[in-house]
Parts: C-alpha cells; sequence; structure tokens
C-alpha cells in the first residue's frame, strides 16, 4: 500500500480543526448559559435568524460576509474566526508533533478542544463549567489506561498520580490563601482544571504547568493593574485558567523535548 504523502495529513488535521473550532463557537456562547450544544441550530444573536449552512463553512463565511450577518448586516464576532483558527493551528501542531494514531484522534484532540474552550469561556465569564473540566478529568484517566503507551503520561497510574497532585497541589493552596488572606485566591474550577491537565500530562507536567502559570500570571496580572491604574495590585483579578492552559500546551508541544535536551550531557 502507497504511504499517503505527509501534507496530506496535514491538510486533513486543519480542515478537521476548522470543524471542531465552529463547533467549539457554539459550546463557548451556550455552554455557560446552560442551552444545549446540539439543538438548536445556529441564529444571528441580533436578528434571530437562523445561519444557513453555507453561511457557516469555517473561515471562509466570515471574510465572505465581510463579517456581518446576510440578514441584519450586524457586526459578527471576532472570536468566531479566531476560535476556528487557533483550533485548526493547535490540531496541526499535535499532528506534525505525534504524528497520527488512534491516540490523536480519541485522546489529543479532544483535550486541545477542550483548553480551548475553557480558555475562551473563562475569559469572558470567568468560570470553568465542571463539564468541561471533571469531564475532561475523566476522559484523560479513561484513555491513558486504553493507551498506555501514548506520551506524556504513558500509562493509566502516572495519569491519576498526575491528577491527585494537580486537585491536591491547587486545592491546598486555595484553603492556605483564603485561611490567611481572608478572600478567595483561586477559584474551584482551576483546582478541578489542573487535576484534569495532571490527568493528560502525568506528574512532570503537572509541576512544569505550575511553574509557568505562575510566572505568566504574575507578569501579565501586574501589568493589568498598572494599566488598569488598580491602588491595591495584591486585589486585582484575572481568569487564571487561560494561564493553565497556556502552560498545558507548552507542555504537551515542547515541554518533554526541551527537558531531554537540557538533560542530555554535551
Amino acid at each position: 500500500m502507497q504511504e499517503i504523502p505527509n501534507w496530506y495529513g496535514n491538510v486533513f488535521a486543519i480542515l478537521f480543526g476548522l470543524i471542531v473550532g465552529s463547533f467549539l463557537n457554539v459550546v463557548v456562547v451556550r455552554l455557560p448559559q446552560g442551552r444545549s450544544i446540539v439543538r438548536p441550530r445556529s441564529r444571528c444573536p441580533n436578528c434571530d435568524k437562523e445561519i444557513r449552512w453555507w453561511d457557516n463553512i469555517p473561515i471562509l463565511s466570515y471574510l465572505l460576509l465581510h463579517g456581518r450577518c446576510r440578514e441584519c448586516r450586524t457586526p459578527i464576532s471576532i472570536r468566531y474566526p479566531t476560535i476556528e483558527l487557533l483550533t485548526a493551528l493547535i490540531f496541526l501542531s499535535a499532528k506534525v508533533r505525534f504524528g497520527f494514531s488512534w491516540t490523536l484522534f480519541f485522546r489529543d484532540w479532544p483535550f486541545l478542544a477542550i483548553l480551548i474552550a475553557v480558555t475562551f469561556i473563562d475569559l469572558e465569564h470567568r468560570i470553568i463549567p465542571d463539564r468541561l473540566s471533571l469531564g475532561g478529568l475523566v476522559l484523560g484517566l479513561l484513555t491513558s489506561a486504553v493507551f498506555p503507551e501514548a506520551p506524556p503520561t504513558f500509562g493509566w497510574s502516572s495519569s491519576l498520580i498526575g491528577a491527585s497532585i494537580g486537585f491536591g497541589t491547587f486545592y491546598l493552596i486555595a484553603a492556605l490563601y483564603q485561611r490567611f488572606a481572608g478572600r478567595t485566591g483561586l477559584g474551584g474550577g482551576d483546582v478541578k482544571l489542573l487535576a484534569m491537565l495532571g490527568a493528560f500530562l502525568g506528574p512532570s507536567g503537572v509541576l512544569a504547568i505550575i511553574l509557568i502559570s505562575s510566572i505568566l500570571g504574575s507578569v501579565i496580572g501586574i501589568l493589568w493593574a498598572l494599566v488598569n491604574r488598580e491602588k491595591d495590585i495584591m486585589k486585582s483579578s484575572i481568569p487564571y485558567g487561560p494561564f493553565l492552559v497556556l502552560g498545558g500546551l507548552y507542555y504537551y508541544l515542547l515541554g518533554d523535548i526541551l527537558w531531554l535536551q537540557f538533560m542530555t550531557p554535551t
């Protein structure tokens, strides 16, 4: 059987990512509202007209319509093509990094899709739905058992340990912060999200995520407070979930490579 050219797989990853990104737009809008993500079909939030399928082609329809609803000409949020393009690029990165496999389809791409949905929901609503974090936690544990050779967990036990460390570490930090500061620091959604990340990325992934997200969160949090001229920087509040996601993406795509290069004698 003739080997399929590599670029075929890259094109498939991009197209599939665009389709999944279009669905994630529905998830980001409807899930925080408690609405079904399956029915009814998408409608314009301004004129309530049902969006035809040819006006719902990822990115292309947005460009052809000049970013406006066909019926009422109301501007369409740039978030829609952004999520579609971002999903396509991340799916392509995962395919290039690890190649095609059942693990990519049933573990890695669903994991990445959850992270994208979590990021945009947390940025807009300051919440991380349990259906994503806890559902992702279960998916991570189950797929680690089904695909025991899949990096970076390499088995169910590593996945379980990673989830436990992720949950326990952030739960302890949140409890101590609330006890001594007298206010909530990390939310319950962040704790569950790190547990989910641990289930997919293992104990080493959790440690890398905590380090990276802490640095990014501190720097951006201080800059945010300064730009908004907040008097008490310590009370500045920004969603932390996206920083955890960035740390997770870093470790998933690059972390083990950089670690191996760092540990390999020259």
